[in-house]
């Protein structure tokens, strides 16, 4: 079953409200088997939505409709709904009699216009809305002669949310063929998407019946692996086939096979092999060791370390002598071997990691521009360090460099030598 979801609200279109509904409604839908096609977000206008729905019924089977059931004027969804169908709108008596009733238990007035929320869409069942005031409405309906399910629940996600798990999913799981999703998801690093994709493309075009995105961002590559069966075990059969085949390609940018974050993994292979690491940063300024400590339970394998951002602290904390610094420059790569080495022994941890570069906006030379940044790794009695050119502004720059130090340290750890 396809299914599209349309977030209803001009205020969704702002920079300043976001569409969290629809990641709830996906996920419950997924439990159930039920693939989402599409997500549409249409601001308060009459027309706008009539054609938003209209759109939806032309292809999927499923239609979630969030919002715009409320008392105000800009609240259009069941008249659009209705419009999109061809059928009328009427007031229920019901409805009249248990909203009066809900305001008097309140001891409040009922302002005339709550009334609009008692107006049901011809055809529609209602669906009972225990938080709030707004009932939704359930439509098994035909549209261009093909069987349609409209689902219509309120904005607010303290009444959609509970509304949509409570009442519409049984509903869904009562009618529609029983389908199991499989995920998986694979993570790699310091691989650019185009060539991941030419790596891989080859691979999972191959397996029609499961669904492989590719995200990049964050200085990593996400490829998600879903697959829906009736059986739950054969749609992870595929999934782990396929996933499989796409590790050995990868081959060591691959870090996560199961969605687990690079510092996750790191942390994972310290306590494994009972190492212990140590950081001197410069150009990071601790977010290498914030993405560690971030991790429970790090403080076992992480026993800290030092942001020596000046030269002087350099020498001071990471014990890097100021002749190699006026030699090589503090950008360089005999001063982030240095740093590795001086912040190891200085903790007393088994690997020692330095980092320095130039983060920018200014502070570049033309020998030197923005974004060189050596980072070094001391283990295992070997000191190495490596060169990159991150391109981008100062956070993405920094992000970059902690990415390649926690993937330096992943590889010492899995291939020391």
């Amino acid at each position: 079953m396809k299914c599209e979801i349309i977030a209803v609200g001009s205020e969704l279109l702002t920079p300043y409200r976001q569409d969290t509904n629809s990641l709830y409604l996906t996920e419950k839908l997924n439990e159930i088997g039920v693939i989402v096609h599409f997500k549409t977000i249409v601001g308060d206008r009459h027309r706008d939505l009539v054609n938003a729905v209209r759109a939806a019924l032309a292809r999927v089977d499923l239609v979630c409709v969030m919002g715009g059931l409320g008392p105000t004027e800009d609240d259009l969804s069941r008249e659009a709904v209705a419009e999109a169908l061809g059928v009328e709108v009427h007031r229920d008596p019901q409805l009249i009699a248990a909203l009066a009733a809900r305001f008097a238990e309140r001891r409040i007035p009922m302002p005339e216009n709550n009334l609009k929320q008692t107006d049901i869409v011809e055809g529609a069942k209602v669906i009972p809305n225990a938080k709030g005031t707004a009932p939704g409405l359930w439509l098994d309906t035909k549209f261009a002669g093909h069987r349609k399910l409209i689902i219509m629940v309120p904005g607010p996600p303290s009444e959609c949310k509970p509304m949509f798990a409570d009442e519409c999913i049984p509903r869904l799981r009562a009618i529609i063929p029983v389908r199991h999703i499989a995920k998986r998801v694979l993570k790699a690093t310091m691989i650019p998407e185009s060539t991941a994709d030419a790596l891989l493309a080859p691979i999972y075009t191959t397996y029609k019946d499961v669904e492989t995105t590719i995200l990049a961002g964050n200085a990593e590559i996400q490829l998600h692996v879903t697959c829906a069966k009736p059986v739950l075990e054969e749609a992870q059969m595929r999934v782990d086939e396929l996933a499989s085949r796409m590790e050995e390609a990868l081959d060591q940018h691959l870090y996560s096979s199961h969605g687990e974050s690079l510092e996750q993994i790191v942390i994972y292979y310290l306590e494994m092999k009972q190492e212990t690491l140590a950081v001197a940063e410069s150009c990071t300024g601790g977010l290498l060791a914030q993405r560690l400590t971030s991790i429970s339970g790090s403080s076992r394998s992480f026993l800290g370390g030092a942001v020596v951002y000046s030269n002087e602290l350099k020498t001071d904390f990471a014990n890097v002598p100021h002749e190699l610094i006026e030699a090589h420059g503090a950008v360089s790569a005999e001063v982030a071997e240095a740093m590795a080495q001086g912040i190891r022994r200085r903790v007393g941890a088994s690997i020692g990691v330095g980092i320095t570069g130039i983060a920018g906006p200014g502070g570049g030379t033309e020998t030197k521009p923005v974004g060189l940044v050596y980072v070094a790794v001391s283990y295992n009695g070997k000191t190495e360090s490596m060169e990159c050119n991150f391109r981008g502004d100062r956070d993405r720059i920094r992000l970059w460099a902690s990415q390649q130090a926690l993937d330096l340290i992943r590889r010492k750890l899995m291939w020391p030598h």
